[in-house]
């Protein structure tokens, strides 16, 4: 009897839990390989490190004041309609669907598998066809949690983030026990300028910026904050400082302990940190990074969703995908599109070409929206923000992302293309089915789909998430008469 709507569930720790969960995940312990790789050089890598973490505060600082601005949930999607127009939003939504979101998944989801199987299969390298079937077991676990509960997603994350951090202090630790001892070694000559490749800069700040990624993710989720206006800015803060200071930290204890060789030839960084520092942690240490990378895709599903939920809503995206469950209130429908694209992307995709595939499109929107930031204050400046950043963070910010996208194109102009390609094939879609009128056939045919979308789909969902709730009932009953019995 109650209205239906997402509620208000999302206090200061689990919005900080959501921003810690989303960020500290796959990417500082597969990234590192990526930045130095590009980079060339001990020095340089960690140059780009802090470089990503203060790009990165700038633009959680445009975001928290956009969050304060635009009320609506939706991210990158909805500051750029509101600010640029519905055909970049349109285009962001495109290709964040089809190319940004299922990759970003896909290498958090393989990420996941292949440290949750490494300690079964050390010193071998786990088989590929078995990373990738527990890489999708994983995601379509979260994938059913969130289904199911809002609440129950939001208390997963705050305890992950928590193994999170427990995770980088079992790297930290040792290496700076090491580092006290003396073992210097692998900084001596750290900024060799002979192996530094300018045109490889960017792919290095597109690893670096993917393992901070996440900064953004309270915006996906605004309109189920409470307090927003306060809670936003502080959450961001505090989390990219914490995050920062874990990261350089880490990447400086890698280094301690591996070489540069090692470090590059390492397909598990942090598994073989710990092979080399920590031997009795050998089979706990990926364990805890698998469980990281679960929480990232636990964030990233809770967050996307919402996305598509508010497209929908704003009528850039079929109807159905703003509904609510009636009992679960959770967007069902927008939560289980994703599941084929990602299927797909891990099925056959590579995580370092991936990471390039989908971080040029997604770096071009952020700046977007960060543009849309500064015309939004010139366009309305009696507006008052409780929280506003001094002009150059957000003016720096866009510079930087848009010509980083730009550089990436002699980086690698393959991968790129594809984004590029992907971005723009959302024009057509644009002018013919939102911009302009249908014909009376195509409306007609519309109609049908339409039909079909509300009367079939809805009771399809709904059976699916009972059915899905129904085992995930039976199978709680079982964990807690075993430990009963226990």
């Amino acid at each position: 009897e109650e209205a239906v709507f997402l509620r208000k569930k999302i206090t200061l720790l689990r919005a900080f839990s959501l921003l810690i969960g989303s960020m500290v995940g796959s990417g500082i312990f597969i990234s590192p390989k990526g930045v130095l790789k590009n980079s060339g050089s001990v020095g340089f890598s960690l140059v780009v490190w802090f470089s990503c973490g203060l790009l990165s505060m700038f633009g959680a600082l445009c975001y928290a004041e956009l969050g304060t601005r635009i009320t609506k949930s939706g991210g990158h999607y909805i500051y750029i309609l509101e600010t640029l127009g519905p055909l970049p939003s349109f285009l962001f939504l495109w290709a964040e669907f089809f190319a940004i979101r299922p990759a970003n998944s896909a290498v958090v989801s393989l990420a996941f598998g292949r440290y949750m199987l490494e300690p079964f299969f050390a010193p071998c390298a786990a088989p590929v066809p078995a990373v990738k079937l527990v890489s999708l077991l994983g995601y379509y676990t979260v994938l059913t949690l969130n289904s199911w509960s809002v609440t129950w997603s939001a208390r997963l994350q705050t305890a992950l983030s928590v193994v999170k951090l427990l995770a980088l202090a079992l790297i930290i630790v040792p290496g700076m026990m090491l580092l006290a001892e003396g073992h210097t070694e692998h900084f001596q000559d750290a900024f060799d300028r002979q192996s530094l490749v300018l045109d490889k800069l960017p792919l290095a700040f597109y690893a670096g910026m993917f393992a901070y990624s996440g900064w953004f993710q309270t915006s996906f989720v605004r309109e189920e904050l409470v307090k927003p206006e306060r809670n936003i800015p502080l959450a961001v803060i505090v989390s990219v400082i914490t995050v920062i200071v874990g990261y350089m930290l880490t990447n400086v204890s890698y280094y301690t302990v591996l070489g540069t060789q090692d470090v590059l030839a390492s397909p598990a960084v942090a598994v073989s940190f710990v092979q080399r520092a920590f031997k009795s942690l050998i089979s706990v240490v990926p364990v805890l990074v698998a469980l990281s990378c679960f929480g990232t895709m636990n964030g990233g599903i809770f967050t996307f969703s919402r996305t598509l939920f508010v497209a929908s809503r704003e009528g850039q995206w079929p109807p159905l995908f703003s509904m609510i469950h009636i009992r679960r209130h959770t967007p069902l429908p927008a939560v289980m599109l994703m599941f084929p694209l990602v299927t797909a992307m891990v099925c056959i995709g590579d995580i370092y070409h991936l990471l390039n595939f989908f971080s040029f499109s997604r770096w071009l929107f952020i700046g977007l929206a960060t543009l849309g930031l500064i015309v939004h204050r010139h366009r309305h400046p009696e507006l008052h923000s409780p929280f506003k950043v001094p002009l150059f963070v957000p003016v720096s910010f866009t510079i930087i992302c848009l010509f980083t996208v730009a550089m990436s194109f002699y980086s690698d102009p393959v991968n790129i293309s594809i984004g590029c390609t992907m971005v723009l094939s959302g024009f057509p879609v644009y002018y013919l089915i939102i911009h302009r009128q249908m014909s009376d056939r195509c409306r007609n045919l519309f109609s049908v789909s339409q039909d079909f979308l509300w009367t079939k789909l809805p009771s399809f969902f709904s059976t699916l998430s009972d059915y899905l709730t129904h085992k995930l009932q039976l199978l709680l009953e079982v964990v807690q008469q075993e430990i009963k019995t226990y």
